[in-house]
């Protein structure tokens, strides 16, 4: 059996449909897009396979609503529009899942419910147990409170985040392309569509780069590559495939060849390490030494003070911080056990040392190694 068919046997997806998509490139809901997803997606469920469905179009929706042309660059005003294009975005969905008697669920995320822990817990048990009731999870950023310091930046990003919430073993990024190609099929025509690569893979980035982005969207293929690394961390795969095909989740369900199939090349995170190298907004940095470095990378050990040469940033007592080489590379990240101020009295200075220095001794390690995922 192929990898393909083994995706396509898998139990539990995410997939995810982009502006461009939904709001057929900005001119209003894509109805009848939309109406074959759903149909897509209740052919599956009979197959056993749960998905949670992350969609775009609330902007761009409201947009339409509004009577707005062009994209807004205010917060106040884009939030107004998500507000009022979420009304119509949801009515879609439920409308037509109605028809197959299945119930869907709004999902409303910011980053900042992922960045906290307590919150990215109830977040995962949520979409699980809604998984469970047979409901589909409607996911999408919520642009009505989300700011710039709060938000993803694109549902490529919120996919592959979700697809490490529930553990899903393939992320579906549906896009206005057959695939990848190695170049732009805009300025190129005689592109060739890549069918597989391993996430990670630096050639990846380098040709994803060259591709645009459409006005009402904020993703795009470098988007999609980088979701894909995300993904890959909990074991996932990503499959980029052309959301205008009539039968493209049917295709996928069948392991054909159709789209860009981007393979995890490692073994997955544990649940708490996925959720480490999912944050996106870092506290503070912890610049180490070469021993340190050496450390963190080849023996999977804890990061203690004497490896550490300088501190940056504000954080406190268990906040995300990254490590950082000499070079300024990021090499890992993790939760840390002193606030800045503590962690700068005791940098470079041996664990026996910090009640000294403290005064007291919460922790013997900056990070302890269960609490740090290697970048």
């Amino acid at each position: 059996m192929s990898l393909r068919q083994q995706l396509g046997q898998s139990k539990r997806w995410v997939v995810k449909v982009g502006s461009s998509l939904v709001t057929n490139d900005g001119q209003g809901l894509n109805y009848e897009l939309i109406a074959a997803w759903v149909d897509q997606i209740a052919a599956l469920r009979k197959q056993g396979i749960q998905l949670v469905l992350v969609s775009s179009g609330a902007v761009a929706e409201g947009m339409k609503r509004l009577g707005w042309n062009k994209r807004p660059h205010a917060i106040h005003q884009l939030q107004a529009a998500a507000a009022v294009g979420q009304m119509g975005l949801v009515q879609a969905y439920e409308s037509r899942f109605q028809q197959y008697d299945i119930h869907t669920a709004q999902v409303l995320l910011t980053h900042e419910d992922l960045v906290d822990r307590r919150r990215y817990l109830n977040a995962r048990s949520a979409l699980r147990t809604l998984l469970d009731l047979g409901v589909v999870p409607v996911v999408n950023e919520n642009d009505t409170v989300a700011v710039d310091e709060i938000c993803f930046g694109d549902n490529d990003t919120l996919a592959a985040l979700v697809g490490n919430l529930v553990e899903a073993e393939l992320v579906v990024l549906l896009t206005d392309q057959a695939g990848m190609y190695e170049s732009d099929p805009r300025q190129n025509p005689n592109a060739s569509i890549i069918h597989q690569r391993q996430a990670g893979d630096p050639e990846l980035e380098k040709m994803a780069s060259g591709g645009g982005v459409g006005s009402l969207g904020r993703g795009g293929m470098l988007t999609k590559v980088r979701a894909a690394e995300r993904a890959a961390r909990s074991g996932a795969a990503t499959l980029i495939a052309p959301g205008r095909e009539p039968t493209v989740l049917q295709q996928i369900a069948a392991g054909e060849e159709i789209g860009t199939l981007i393979t995890p090349g490692k073994q997955p995170l544990a649940a708490r390490k996925q959720w480490l190298a999912g944050h996106m907004q870092l506290r503070g940095k912890l610049v180490l030494d070469e021993g340190a470095v050496n450390v963190l990378r080849d023996s999977g050990r804890s990061l203690l003070p004497v490896g550490v040469t300088a501190v940056e940033g504000g954080f406190g007592r268990g906040e995300v911080v990254a490590c950082v080489g000499p070079d300024g590379r990021e090499i890992a990240r993790g939760l840390v056990n002193y606030a800045a101020d503590e962690a700068r009295k005791i940098m470079g200075q041996s664990s026996d040392r910090i009640e000294s220095i403290l005064g007291y001794v919460d922790e013997s390690e900056l990070i302890h190694r269960d609490n740090l995922v290697l970048a």
